[in-house]
């Protein structure tokens, strides 16, 4: 204890130690700006006087009712921030209220000070505009009219009705122009007397002009194929050989040797003239040794086969690509048609165009009567849905089968040419007895497809018909002209092209182009694909197999390439 009190004397009395020190009070309280909370008062004092801004989604004070139904301050200037909020406009510059003034009375007032410089003040006491014209119209608007013009109107409309009254008792008079005016649309309404004067030199030969014209138009027909004029150019060497045989005379030695033919393997040539696609290509008759091909570049060209493997002719005849092409039995002459409405019949060997036949219509097909003393007869099929029959030497059309619903596409003879089997777009056949225009049968079924090629089996038995579901149908050519429903060759796709069918000299093998540029080739027997071949880039429109050779096919494709396969 002594030593705690000895300890505190020295401490107090210690000249060293420090001199004592006052701690400054703290609060725990926050600090508050007082200006924040003065700014607050006063705005919503002064929020109690001005009206609701429509803009804002939360009042922060009681409003009173006159601030809750004030009217919305306006209009506001478009662009400013604190302008009123868009969904409240019906105006550009604003909001602006339905005025008391009504429409007919504002375009009364708005016409009348338009017309007289004056106009109604919308509160009804007092007017505006042009005090002297005021005075003198008595104030009247547009709509209200003076006295003397009412007096006016009156007598005009008494004078009209009096000239109407005039008029119709003339209308009950056929004999006067009013009747006429009155039924200028009856059927019954006669033309107006004119006598007519003497002509003059120069009317009386524009007339005779006429007259002449409408005759040559009246004898060629009104609407005929696009004239084209007919050339024609030969590529070989020389038109005879040394013994003065023709150069459209089959070789001496060309034998058939097709008893059993064998598909093709390999590509032996190539022409390559057209500068189009081929649309279709025909072998000489009987022979073969010279190719026909018809161009979309509108020519026609002949290729010698067995020889040089060149262009021997180029026939030009036509305005527009040619569609089709029909040798005659012998091969001397062949038939064209074209996109130009037009039928030429041309002589092979020397590029002549014998004549030349037209509808007005395109012709889809042709084909001459198969029969030796009827190679004069010529058939087509034409886009009018009419299979029209022509006499070459009369150059008259002797026959039309009109019975299709589409675009004629097909003429197939059968039954020893007695009878010939037409296709069409409207996905029917027809079989017609030669010369009479009845349909002696008619094939058409739901199922059925557009069939654009058909050709003949070898044996005249058959019919194969490309159609356009992908597959080839095998028709019977005796009486009844059935499905033959156990034969059906499918797996190219030819849908939307006219890829022609054909079968081989022995009947073995049918062969078909398709859409993709392959040649296809089936077992006849089993209808199973026997080969493909990658013929063409783009489609093989056409295929030939060779009336001797045992394995050659011609293919032809819109690639404007004719190619020779063994």
């Amino acid at each position: 204890m002594d030593l705690i009190q000895s300890y505190d004397g020295e401490a107090v009395s210690s000249p060293e130690s420090s001199p004592p020190r006052m701690l400054k009070a703290k609060s725990s309280a926050p600090e508050v700006d007082d200006t924040a909370l003065a700014l607050t008062v006063s705005n919503a004092n002064q929020s109690k006087s001005n009206p609701i801004n429509p803009t804002q989604h939360v009042v922060a004070f009681n409003p009173t009712y006159e601030q809750l139904w004030a009217p919305i301050s306006g209009p506001a200037h478009p662009y400013a921030k604190d302008g009123i909020a868009q969904g409240m406009r019906n105006h550009k510059l604003g909001f602006v209220e339905d005025a008391s003034i009504g429409s007919f009375v504002f375009d009364e007032q708005y016409s009348t000070f338009q017309k007289y410089g004056y106009a109604a003040d919308p509160s009804g006491m007092s007017y505006v505009g042009d005090a002297e014209a005021l005075k003198q119209n008595d104030g009247v608007s547009v709509y209200n009219i003076k006295q003397s013009d009412q007096k006016r109107r009156k007598v005009e409309e008494n004078k009209g009705e009096e000239k109407r009254e005039e008029l119709e008792a003339e209308a009950e008079n056929p004999a006067t122009e009013a009747w006429l005016l009155k039924n200028r649309k009856s059927p019954w309404s006669r033309k107006k007397e004119v006598v007519q004067g003497e002509l003059t030199e120069e009317q009386k030969k524009y007339a005779e002009d006429h007259a002449k014209k409408k005759e040559e138009k009246s004898q060629q027909g009104e609407a005929k194929g696009e004239p084209y004029t007919d050339k024609s150019t030969f590529h070989g060497k020389e038109d005879k050989d040394y013994q003065g045989r023709s150069w459209i005379e089959a070789p001496k030695d060309a034998k058939a040797n097709n008893d059993h033919c064998y598909i093709p393997k390999r590509l032996v040539h190539t022409w390559s003239g057209h500068t189009k696609g081929v649309s279709a290509i025909r072998f000489f008759p009987k022979h073969g040794h010279l190719l026909l091909s018809a161009g979309m570049d509108c020519k026609v060209k002949i290729w010698d086969v067995y020889n040089s493997g060149k262009c021997m002719r180029t026939y030009m005849g036509h305005g527009k690509a040619v569609r089709d092409i029909c040798f005659s039995n012998d091969g001397t002459k062949f038939l064209t048609a074209g996109y130009d409405k037009n039928i030429k019949y041309w002589d092979t060997e020397t590029g002549q165009v014998i004549s030349t036949f037209s509808t007005g219509k395109i012709p889809y097909v042709v084909k001459l009567n198969p029969d030796d003393d009827k190679q004069n007869i010529l058939l087509a099929g034409m886009s009018d849905k009419k299979i029209v029959q022509w006499d070459i030497n009369s150059g008259e059309i002797t026959q039309e089968y009109d019975q299709h619903l589409g675009a004629v596409n097909t003429i197939t003879f059968v039954d020893n040419n007695r009878r010939f089997v037409t296709s069409s777009d409207d996905k029917s056949l027809r079989v017609w007895e030669f010369g009479i225009p009845v349909v002696i049968k008619y094939i058409s079924e739901p199922h059925m497809h557009s069939m654009p090629a058909i050709s003949v089996h070898p044996n005249g038995k058959w019919l194969a018909a490309q159609s356009l579901d992908n597959q080839i149908l095998i028709y019977g050519t005796r009486e009844r002209f059935q499905l033959n429903k156990k034969k059906r060759f499918a797996g190219h796709i030819v849908a939307g092209y006219a890829c022609q069918v054909n079968f081989s000299p022995d009947g073995r093998f049918v062969m078909s182009g398709d859409g993709e540029g392959k040649c296809w080739f089936w077992d006849w027997k089993s209808c199973r694909v026997f080969k493909t071949l990658k013929c063409h880039n783009g489609v093989c429109i056409g295929a030939e197999w060779h009336p001797l050779e045992q394995s050659k096919v011609a293919t032809c494709g819109w690639d404007g390439l004719i190619k020779y396969w063994d």
